[in-house]
């Protein structure tokens, strides 16, 4: 079998049905989803299921919504990763891929696509429609009993709530960095990085979500790290709401330092709170992923040491802009009564 998939003899619907052909993205102009041959090695290695990741596919195929509909793909139990970025979302979602228990979705364009059609202006109806039928094509199942567990792009966020109450039987975690080790992180990883943030929050302008009394001049004669924090502020207000209106039931909160400090105890709890069924043989499987002791962007050996040292790196070239803007940050998330420690941790 090669990167352009087993020959389905015309048959779309066959095509649909299988996995494997990965629903990549959507063209609003003809109400199309994008197929392309993904194998299951394909997904372990990329990070993320973008072109860039995936490398360029020599076959897309594209089927109209209402054929991929009316396919009658079954449906895997679905559960998500939503992160605010830098938060060790990428390896968790990676660990969880384990035959048999569960395959994870590392940030698939689809999700993208629908965020970038919303903000083109297209009608919440339509997006609501389309995005029921991409969650249905993303949660086709990989192999009996197994779930899927989607991380999309944190771009994606404004769409968290109409995706939850789409699938009712869904759960979350809703995972996030501290807000100094975004800070750091953002520091660190230097120009790409800050213009990263401006494109976060210039989004969530356009989503009408951050209303924290500064105009456009205020924002304009801010730092690229304030506007990182107010990114982050925007986010975390977000995950709150979300996580009071949908209940420990649904929702569970973590952070990146408690998730990286161990690991094993994370994922185990994370299996519990989708429902996993962990088999004593699956949960070896489970822990036994090297994505757990691996760097989730480039594949390399990584220790909770080199975690720090990152961490330090940041501190030593930055602290003084990293803690001046932490403090401004806090007093900003406390007029705006944001709550800094969310609700329901899925780790105590």
């Amino acid at each position: 079998m090669t990167e352009t998939g087993p020959d389905f003899a015309g048959d779309k619907a066959a095509m649909v049905r299988d996995p494997h052909w990965h629903a990549h993205r959507y063209d609003p102009a003809m109400d199309a989803f994008q197929f392309r041959h993904v194998a299951r090695e394909q997904h372990r290695k990329a990070t993320f299921l973008t072109d860039e990741y995936l490398g360029e596919a020599t076959r897309i195929v594209p089927v109209p919504r209402p054929e991929a509909l009316a396919a009658g793909a079954g449906r895997a139990p679905l559960h998500f990763v939503f992160h605010s970025a830098f938060c060790a979302s990428t390896m968790l979602v990676r660990a969880l891929d384990v035959p048999g228990l569960a395959m994870g979705l590392s940030e698939p364009m689809l999700c993208n696509d629908l965020m970038g059609w919303r903000w083109r202006g297209a009608d919440r109806r339509q997006v609501a429609a389309v995005l029921d039928a991409s969650l249905a094509l993303l949660q086709r199942p990989f192999g009996p009993d197994e779930a899927v567990v989607v991380k999309p792009s944190n771009i994606f966020n404004p769409l968290i709530g109409a995706a939850m109450a789409l699938r009712p039987e869904s759960r979350a975690l809703l995972l996030y960095a501290p807000l100094p080790v975004f800070l750091a992180s953002v520091a660190r990883k230097g120009l790409w990085c800050r213009l990263w943030a401006r494109e976060l929050l210039e989004g969530q302008l356009r989503e009408g979500m951050v209303e924290m009394g500064f105009g456009p001049a205020d924002l304009f004669r801010q730092s690229d790290l304030q506007i990182a924090a107010l990114g982050w502020l925007v986010q975390h207000r977000l995950f709150g709401q979300i996580a009071r209106q949908l209940g420990p039931q649904r929702v569970a909160t973590l952070d990146s330092e408690t998730l990286t400090q161990d690991k094993p105890a994370g994922l185990l709890a994370l299996a519990r709170h989708f429902g996993l069924g962990l088999t004593s043989d699956l949960q070896a499987a489970l822990l036994a992923n090297p994505a757990l002791t691996s760097h989730s962007k480039f594949g390399q050996a990584f220790t909770m040491e080199d975690r720090a040292d990152e961490q330090d790196f940041a501190r030593r070239a930055h602290g003084d802009e990293i803690d001046k803007v932490h403090l401004w940050a806090l007093e900003v998330a406390r007029v705006n009564a944001i709550a800094i420690d969310l609700p329901y941790p899925l780790v105590a």
